[in-house]
């Protein structure tokens, strides 16, 4: 058998998303990037904006951690839901972007609105009184593990909720990141020639 004779590409498996993205015009590139920057960044604004615009004005208390359990379950739904769609996708590394876009904003800011009641509720719940902005810097500060320190939670109810934070960011930083990598790595369309990841 000659080694120098070319091999022979199977073409009935697509190629990785990176050669077929590569594979598209540059005009149909720039479109399908800018399609995702545009969801992602549409997303972000409107989960943002309704936090703002929320009225939160009802008292901390069962409601509001039922309310917490519902939201979280809400976030372990779409993460499913966005996972099925990870590995239909045609481009699924795009499309785990856009599934961060809409997990991680909604994580974060069901969170920052928990805090927001607990301050309303109770004053003291924090070494200082929370606005908006505030219990959204502290939810990220928490999230991204910084912890500045500047606001502390300083009732036992507040430090519950931000320890449940705490636990709910190691599964979200673990699990989630984990299971989308993984959906992107399963896609069919990632398949290279021989049935091997491209």
């Amino acid at each position: 058998m000659n080694r120098h004779l070319p091999t022979q590409r199977t073409e009935a498996l697509p190629p990785s998303e990176g050669g077929e993205l590569a594979s598209l015009s540059r005009r149909a590139r720039r479109q399908v990037l800018a399609g995702v920057l545009a969801r992602t960044l549409a997303t972000v604004t409107v989960s943002v904006a309704v936090y703002f615009l929320l009225p939160l004005d009802r008292s901390f208390g069962w409601r509001t951690l039922a309310g917490l359990a519902a939201g979280l379950l809400v976030v372990a739904l779409l993460v499913s839901w966005q996972v099925h769609a990870i590995l239909r996708a045609r481009f699924p590394a795009l499309r785990a972007v856009e599934a961060f876009a809409v997990v991680v904003p909604l994580f974060v800011l069901l969170f920052a609105a928990v805090y927001v009641l607990l301050d309303q509720s109770d004053p003291g719940a924090f070494n200082q009184l929370l606005s908006r902005l505030d219990a959204l810097y502290l939810t990220v500060t928490v999230l991204s593990t910084v912890g500045f320190g500047d606001i502390v939670a300083v009732t036992e109810v507040a430090r519950a909720v931000v320890t449940l934070q705490m636990i709910a960011d190691l599964v979200l930083v673990g699990l989630v990141v984990k299971v989308v990598f993984n959906a992107v790595q399963r896609n069919p369309g990632r398949r290279g020639p021989g049935g091997r990841p491209g």
